[in-house]
This record gives C-alpha cells, sequence and structure tokens, in this order.
C-alpha cells in the first residue's frame, strides 16, 4: 500500500513539473517579445557563478504611480527607523511599445484593454524595490566584459502580463 502512495505522490510531482515546464515552453514560443532599457548593470561574483543585478527604467516611474515612500539605499538602513517597510503588491502597468519594441511607462492597469502598440508588464513591489521578472541574468564565468554592453532586456511577454527574461541586448539591439 505504502508503493502505491509513493508511485501515486511521484507521478502527481513529475505531473505538475511538467505542467509548469510546458506553459514556459508555450510562452517562449507564442509570447511577444518586449524590451525594457536597463537603467543600471552590476556585474557581480559569488558562490554561484557570475551574475548582473539588472535595473530596469521603468521603475521609478511605477514607484510614483504606486506612491511608495523612498527606499534607503544605504547599508546602514535597516539599522535606522527611517526606512519604513513597504507592503508586498502585485500588479500590471500597461506600456507603450516603440517601433524597437521598447517598452516605456504609460499608466497602471486599469482593466481597461490595451491598444495595438501597448502590452501589458506584471510587476512584484519586493522590499520597496519594483520589479520585472527576473532581476538577475546570470552568465558563464569570465564572460562579464560581453554583458557589461548590455541596454536592454529581452523579455517573452502573454498576454495576460506574465513576463520571462531571455536575454540581453546592447545599443544596437542585438542579442548578447
Amino acid at each position: 500500500m505504502r508503493s502505491v502512495v509513493a508511485i501515486a505522490a511521484c507521478v502527481a510531482a513529475l505531473s505538475l513539473v511538467n505542467h509548469s515546464i510546458f506553459g514556459i515552453e508555450r510562452k517562449l514560443g507564442s509570447g511577444r517579445v518586449v524590451l525594457i532599457e536597463l537603467a543600471l548593470v552590476i556585474p557581480r561574483s559569488n558562490l554561484q557563478g557570475d551574475y548582473m543585478d539588472l535595473r530596469f527604467n521603468l521603475a521609478p516611474e511605477v514607484r510614483n504611480a504606486l506612491n511608495l515612500a523612498p527606499i534607503m539605499t544605504s547599508k546602514l538602513a535597516p539599522f535606522f527607523s527611517l526606512q519604513s517597510e513597504q507592503p508586498r503588491r502585485d500588479g500590471r502597468i500597461v506600456a507603450g511599445l516603440d517601433a524597437n519594441g521598447i517598452a516605456t511607462y504609460r499608466r497602471l492597469d486599469d482593466g481597461t484593454p490595451p491598444a495595438g502598440d501597448e502590452v501589458l508588464l506584471q510587476y512584484r513591489v519586493r522590499e520597496g524595490q519594483i520589479r520585472f521578472a527576473g532581476n538577475s541574468f546570470f552568465f558563464r564565468e569570465g564572460t562579464a566584459e560581453r554583458f557589461m554592453q548590455a541596454r536592454y532586456a529581452e523579455f517573452r511577454v502573454a498576454p495576460d502580463g506574465d513576463l520571462l527574461l531571455t536575454g540581453l541586448r546592447d545599443r544596437y539591439f542585438t542579442p548578447l
């Protein structure tokens, strides 16, 4: 009896994993390509390998629209009572797309369907920061120089605004 339960649990777990993978593959194949301009690219290296912290130019506009308090960026911020806890929020914005597919902030999503040159983009507020999908991009050790040229993050975007980070591009829109 125990082995039947264990096998059923394994089958259920594998089914969930496969369903998740299928959803990601579908988004990669059919999602709309959208570029979000990077505000800051910081290469880092730790025990995980080489990666970049990504910051996006859309974030300050979303922060202003949500009326979020400024966050302290000092390393001493956790020791001061001036830093207020920011609520964890998720939502979507409506972004306009130019001819190159670069997203610019238009408004917070109010349920109105986006126009032909607009797209929904899902965001999260975590620790007072606006995040779009992945805020880190991992790359092979020793290739940081190449990725320092990054000016845009490339996403595949589902109609509901769900984002999947697929790569980085330089100022000429060439994939890195």
